[in-house]
């Protein structure tokens, strides 16, 4: 039994993952644009996290782009029959390495095979149709147009289960209306509480809860907080975040990202990171407001 084995499972789609994964976004290069600056190590830490136990790995196109779909290829293919793959689509990149949006029905079918190609596959697992209204975070507005044509791919059969990413409670509740939804990933992270509603009400439905940015927003004051709960509990600051949204809620599937070895089985050791009550009570506490915090 490894490690991430002690975070236990949680099943979307017809798809049951450990609930610590992978996040290949940090294999690109810089500002997630261009080659590996090491393609050996990148291909190293996703053998690694497979080696270890992860059947969970989230990705995209748009990073690089092309770049870490051709690394998992490269790296892991032909797949075991346990691992599964999410991807997402709903942007392109710039030649400058800008994010924009990619909704028309043309951009999201072209990415479907983008990644179908890319990744060597001829099904898709999970398809994140990530909303792109406001660069900064999740904005109000309908998403029926686009969602319905990853719908329509999903009918096509190059799609198993549709998640969504970057989107409103409001939007959740839309996309429901229009096919079935298995996950959301959201920015959600101790400091950064403004989704904690939208997780209890999706794992009352058995849907997945996905947070990026784990330790992203952290203030000089919350990251101290941080520091001296990990100190006694002799953990690093990032065990103890990812420990603390693992006791979050049953639903949270954690894919922290690294392009390190060493960091990723630093990330991974947080599956056997137990929080004590009263430690939970002190984490709690540093996102000012509890839930209310955005």
């Amino acid at each position: 039994m490894s490690i991430i084995d002690q975070a236990g499972t949680f099943t979307f789609g017809d798809r049951t993952v450990k609930r610590l994964g992978y996040g290949a976004m940090q294999l690109a290069g810089p500002g997630v644009f261009g080659p590996p600056k090491d393609q050996d190590a990148a291909l190293a830490v996703l053998r690694s996290a497979v080696e270890s136990g992860v059947n969970h790995i989230d990705t995209s196109d748009f990073y690089g782009p092309h770049v870490t779909n051709r690394l998992i290829r490269e790296a892991l293919a032909p797949y075991s029959d346990d691992l599964v793959i999410v991807t997402k689509i709903g942007a392109r990149r710039g030649e400058d390495g800008s994010w924009l949006p990619a909704f028309s029905r043309e951009a999201l079918t072209q990415a479907v095979h983008d990644n179908l190609c890319n990744l060597g596959l001829d099904v898709l697992d999970v398809v994140n149709l990530r909303i792109m209204f406001d660069a900064h975070g999740p904005a109000e507005g309908s998403i029926e147009a686009p969602l319905t044509v990853v719908a329509d791919l999903q009918r096509q059969g190059l799609v198993r289960h549709i998640g969504l990413s970057n989107v409103t409670a409001t939007q959740v509740s839309e996309g429901r209306r229009i096919c079935r939804i298995v996950c959301v990933q959201n920015h959600y992270n101790l400091a950064h509480r403004a989704d904690d509603a939208l997780i209890d009400a999706l794992g009352r439905d058995g849907i997945a809860y996905v947070p990026f940015f784990p330790l992203g927003g952290f203030s000089p004051l919350q990251s101290s907080t941080l520091s001296t709960v990990a100190r006694r509990l002799d953990a690093t600051p990032m065990q103890v975040a990812l420990a603390w949204l693992l006791r979050r809620a049953p639903n949270i599937l954690l894919i922290p990202g690294t392009s390190s070895v060493a960091h990723l089985q630093e990330n991974l050791a947080a599956a056997g990171c137990r929080l004590p009550d009263d430690v939970v009570e002190e984490l709690d506490g540093v996102a000012s407001g509890g839930s209310h915090q955005s």
